[in-house]
């Protein structure tokens, strides 16, 4: 290694210690969709009977691609884009193909302002979504008290409920995001959650402009803290009246539903949403260890974690749910609610039926804000990784990479004021079901097995592996990464083209067909990448024999004697 490599190889960190890699991991993996997507999965697909194809796929899929990332990470000591010049140069595209995704990744910031504003409004003594006192309520709106089954004329204000809005809907859709309507209609900028935004994004630009050692130091209060907060939310959902029904609609096993394929798609997304797979996250968290670090251990207790995260948040969320169904006199499948839904509607509304609810509202809000907030600031690490590493003369020198960190911030905090505006919500929802879209995590799932399996050679990982860890992968592990993987990944890919339906919002808004034009040019910007590289690099490599041109363009330089350099 020439002297200046070593100069830039030594300007990069490694973590200061074992315990900050697994929290700042611990902390990208635990997010909102063990939260707000895992309990209502369970729900609906089985109850009890989902964690069968869940677990399984979790052990085919979820951990054989956890460790396949975590280790090629930790292997090459590159970002998502680089780290392919040491595996498979063919496949660099993919690295292009996840830099594309996170620019699309870093719009999930807008739920941490969402949280950040609703946490403000959870100190005053009358919660806003508990009433119809407020000043953007309609003549329609519904408080708490016309909900709750045990106030007085139960029947006639069962019968009044027709044709009207709750009001923890209304301050969702009238104070919070001041929905216009359309996207068509982008309205002016919101201060309020522009002064939100502002913060939230200074708070990831501190926690990362000194990179893994200042992100590692943040994450000992920000990977612990929703645990501390969700033990507290557990205990006082399992001590409400009707939370055993609740949790009785969570679990209750219906096996017929095995028989379903839907069941199995959805248990497989999960894993890939909830796992941080095929995204590129996981290689640039593990690129900054040791190269004797045992990730062969990390990938199993981590993804142990998650699941087990997945699986408590579920009497979380559902003993919460089951208490709210009976103050209200109606079955848990009516008061069910997934994502923002979850959070910014049906969650605080039940908060606000309980004694002290300002309490365990400030409780749900500052969970969802610390989920939200380790898992954006490590989405912008990986980004600043990998654009690092692949112009090191440029940002090895000290000073660069704060300044470049700053630029990044602000250039994104100025792009996301579209996403505080009026329509912006339109724009946030076309973004996460086009750019953040399945058919990317499948594909990508699919490329990397390829590339790494079978181009750069699952013997070869296993080696290393063992070199790195003094651990052996089982024969099993090989399999995953040759065979299952690709396999499954391709079925589910296939199948969600086949049965794709067009984005709606709230069930009757339909975007105009530019949206949805703009939308598939955001899928295709980072599903393209992949075979436009590999077309690239077939078509620079001089050499004329097949056999040869593919050794060039797949193996790496060092690991055979055919490349010039």
């Amino acid at each position: 290694m020439n002297p200046e490599a070593a100069e830039i190889k030594k300007y990069r960190r490694q973590w200061a210690s074992k315990t900050e890699y697994i929290l700042v991991v611990a902390g990208n993996v635990v997010g909102l969709g063990n939260v707000w997507r895992f309990p209502y999965l369970c729900y609906k697909y089985g109850g009890g009977a989902f964690l069968v194809p869940y677990g399984l796929l979790a052990v085919v899929c979820g951990i054989p691609l956890f460790l396949l990332e975590t280790s090629s990470g930790q292997y090459t000591q590159e970002g998502f884009i680089t780290c392919w010049r040491k595996l498979c140069p063919l496949a660099q595209g993919i690295g292009y193909g996840h830099f594309v995704i996170k620019l699309y990744a870093f719009s999930y910031i807008i739920v941490e302002v969402w949280a950040l504003f609703s946490l403000m409004f959870s100190f005053r003594s009358q919660l806003p979504w508990a009433s119809c006192d407020n000043t953007w309520n309609t003549a329609n709106c519904v408080g708490l008290q016309m909900l709750n089954s045990s106030s007085p004329n139960v029947t006639a204000n069962q019968t009044m409920l027709t044709n009207t809005t709750s009001a923890a809907v209304e301050f969702w859709e009238r104070r919070l995001l001041a929905m216009s309507g359309g996207i068509e209609e982008l309205g002016s900028v919101r201060w309020e959650l522009a002064l939100c935004l502002l913060v939230c994004w200074m708070f990831c630009y501190f926690s990362i402009w000194k990179g893994v050692r200042s992100s590692g130091k943040v994450a000992y209060f920000t990977a612990t803290f929703p645990y501390v907060l969700l033990l507290i939310l557990l205990i006082r959902g399992l001590t409400l009246p009707g939370a055993s029904e609740g949790i009785y609609f969570y679990l209750y096993p219906d096996l017929k539903r095995l028989a379903n394929l839907e069941v199995w798609i959805e248990a497989g997304s999960q894993i890939c949403f909830s796992y941080s797979v095929a995204v590129g996250t996981l290689g640039v968290l593990g690129s900054y260890n040791r190269h004797n670090n045992n990730c062969y251990k990390d990938c199993f207790w981590l993804c142990l974690l998650n699941s087990g995260t997945s699986f408590v948040a579920g009497f979380v969320v559902f003993s919460v749910l089951g208490f709210m169904a009976q103050k209200q006199g109606v079955g848990v499948d009516a008061v069910v609610e997934s994502g923002p839904g979850l959070a910014f509607i049906t969650y605080p509304q039940a908060t606000a039926m309980m004694p002290l609810p300002q309490f365990w509202t400030v409780c749900f809000f500052l969970m969802l804000i610390l989920l939200t907030v380790d898992t954006h600031f490590v989405i912008v690490e990986s980004f600043i990784t990998s654009v690092s590493d692949l112009f090191p003369k440029l940002f090895h020198k000290p000073g660069r990479r704060e300044i470049f960190v700053l630029l990044i911030c602000l250039f994104f905090y100025l792009t996301h004021l579209t996403l505080v505006t009026e329509g912006g919500i339109y724009i946030f929802e076309l973004i996460d079901y086009y750019g953040c879209t399945r058919a990317c995590h499948y594909f990508m799932a699919l490329s990397q097995c390829l590339a790494l399996a079978w181009g750069f050679g699952a013997d070869r990982v296993i080696n290393i592996i063992e070199d790195m860890t003094g651990q052996r992968p089982s024969i099993f592990f090989k399999l995953c990464w040759k065979y299952i993987i690709p396999l499954l990944s391709l079925i589910s890919f296939i199948l969600y083209l086949v049965n794709f339906t067009h984005l709606r919002i709230n069930n009757w808004y339909l975007y105009p067909d530019w949206a949805y034009a703009l939308g598939w040019t955001m899928t295709l910007s980072s599903l393209t990448m992949v075979p436009l590289w590999a077309a690239g690099q077939m078509c620079l490599t001089s050499d004329s024999l097949l056999l040869t041109h593919l050794v060039l363009v797949c193996v790496p330089a060092f690991v055979h004697p055919l490349s010039s350099s």
